[in-house]
């Protein structure tokens, strides 16, 4: 009987999922616009709201985008070209290519309006084996793991002005990056618009650290500082240089993170592609500006032997006010812990709500609406990894799972105009667009595996672990059923502790 019971609530919560223009999941019954009760009490759906506007996608895009990437790739784009000028060309292709992807982007996700972005338009492209093996990735791969890079970068800046002539203690880093992620994960669960204001404060600071850079770097150019401007010692191996695309794709990465949380942007056939252009756009230029800064006063030499290039040019260029880069790179990362915890949860929402993760993670806090089962399940997550150090081994890790994953949904784009002609497109890319992107997507992840292939064979190991999670959990409908009480059980309880119903009706009010 419970076995019934389950399925007919899945069967009447699948049935309220939004499937179109957006703005169906924006409003409650006899609710205010905030998200709050009515007046009267009365009984209103659960469910996501659409508060974010223009400038609040602009700032989760260049916030998700700008974390710890500058701070700690110009180190390894450097390693793999082996030339200043030629790391200059890998970070401007680079945000080039982020750029084509994310216009591929934007058609995609003004044609399937749904939360979850990559896994929404696999799953209708290809399927739910596809999508799960993409939700597998993202969430238990390339999310976690760079929330995790991005909270130890945080950390192991604050701690830098304590600790001038060594670096700061592995476990006392560590644990302020927990200590960043748990505080985040509170603002998260509370409110989304505390989030978001949270995303454009520190979207704002970690741009004024960078213009102070890069003004500072105009004017050493001005001075004729241009020594370092040159072709030798280039690395002219193809595996190098696609290694390097690792590290400056990996300071792009979250170009694609508004889509996760289209349900919740205002107007997204408008807003989305504006946000993306305009976010893209000033990133790619604030990053090869911030490089040619970098370079006017740091030798390749030193800026292969720092672990903080930002601390190192700051002891250079600022004497006495030297200490306050590491503040605002600081900053800089803890927006970017936000910005990927914000919409990361929104993946694992999405992926609940197909029926590929645990119910509990479709649920909304009743009082708060903010999907706070997901977002703890992403902290937790993004705690654990805080046990790896090698961090670029990490960022080979999660640039080979991302670009092969990301690769397959932008091909949705072209197979969709073949098997699905009449869909609507308020956006059309040209063909050209995906198909560059694609080829693009084959040099950094098939190169790769001739230069490092141990990292590359660690990252095929745990994208084809996705596979017998899916046969036994997914696949396998026939369960015994004291498994399937005992998973029911399980989600009430959970439901009762932190206060979440799914997205349907509330009860009225007595």
């Amino acid at each position: 009987m419970e076995t019934e019971s389950l399925n007919r609530k899945n069967s009447s919560r699948k049935s309220s999922i939004v499937n179109g223009n957006g703005d169906a999941s924006t409003k409650l019954t006899n609710g205010d616009a905030d998200g709050g009760d009515g007046g009267d009490g009365g009984g209103g759906e659960v469910t996501l709201k659409a508060k974010m506007s223009l400038l609040n996608g602009c700032t989760v895009i260049v916030g998700s985008i700008i974390g710890s990437g500058i701070f700690v790739s110009p180190t390894g784009v450097l390693m793999y070209t082996g030339s200043v000028n030629l790391a200059l060309i890998v970070w401007v292709a680079s945000g080039l290519f982020s750029m084509v992807g994310a216009y591929c982007y934007a058609e995609l996700g003004t044609m399937i309006t749904k939360s979850g972005a990559d896994y929404a338009y696999i799953m209708e492209t290809f399927g739910p084996f596809m999508a799960f093996i993409r939700l597998w990735i993202e969430c238990m791969i390339v999310r976690p793991c760079s929330q995790a890079i991005v909270a130890l970068t945080f950390s192991t800046y604050v701690l830098k002005p304590f600790f001038p002539e060594c670096s700061p203690p592995e476990d006392s880093a560590r644990l302020l990056a927990v200590c960043c992620i748990l505080v985040l994960t509170l603002i998260n669960c509370w409110d989304v618009k505390w989030a978001t204001a949270v995303q454009d404060i520190f979207t704002y600071a970690k741009l004024l650290a960078l213009f102070i850079i890069i003004a500072t770097g105009m004017y050493q150019l001005s001075l004729g500082n241009v020594q370092y401007f040159t072709f030798d010692n280039t690395d002219t191996r193809v595996t190098s240089l696609a290694l390097s695309f690792y590290s400056g794709l990996f300071a792009y990465n979250g170009w694609n993170y508004l889509n996760f949380i289209i349900e919740e942007l205002k107007d997204p056939v408008k807003n989305l592609p504006r946000a993306i252009a305009i976010s893209c756009t000033l990133v790619t230029i604030v990053y090869v500006m911030a490089n040619v800064s970098f370079y006017t006063i740091l030798s390749p030499d030193e800026v292969m032997g720092s672990s903080a290039v930002a601390v190192t040019y700051a002891e250079r260029a600022f004497g006495a006010l030297a200490w306050t880069i590491p503040v605002f790179v600081a900053l800089s990362t803890f927006g970017a812990v936000n910005g990927i915890l914000l919409t990361s949860s929104r993946l694992f929402y999405a992926g609940a709500n197909e029926g590929q993760m645990p119910e509990i993670l479709t649920m909304i806090q009743i009082q708060r609406f903010t999907p706070t089962p997901a977002v703890l399940a992403m902290a937790l997550l993004s705690m654990l990894y805080l046990t790896v150090s090698d961090i670029f081994a990490l960022i080979n890790y999660v640039g080979f799972a991302t670009w092969l994953s990301i690769g397959v949904s932008v091909l949705c784009l072209p197979w969709l105009r073949w098997a699905q002609p009449n869909l609507p497109r308020p956006i059309r890319v040209p063909l050209v667009f995906p198909i560059v992107y694609l080829l693009a997507t084959v040099f950094v992840t098939v190169v790769p595996m001739y230069a490092s292939p141990v990292e590359t064979g660690y990252g095929i190991l745990m994208i084809l672990s996705s596979i017998p999670v899916y046969l036994v959990f997914i696949a396998w409908k026939n369960k015994p059923i004291w498994f399937q009480k005992f998973m029911v059980s399980i989600t009430h309880f959970l439901q009762k502790l932190l206060m979440v119903l799914g997205r349907q009706t509330k009860p009225a009010q007595v």
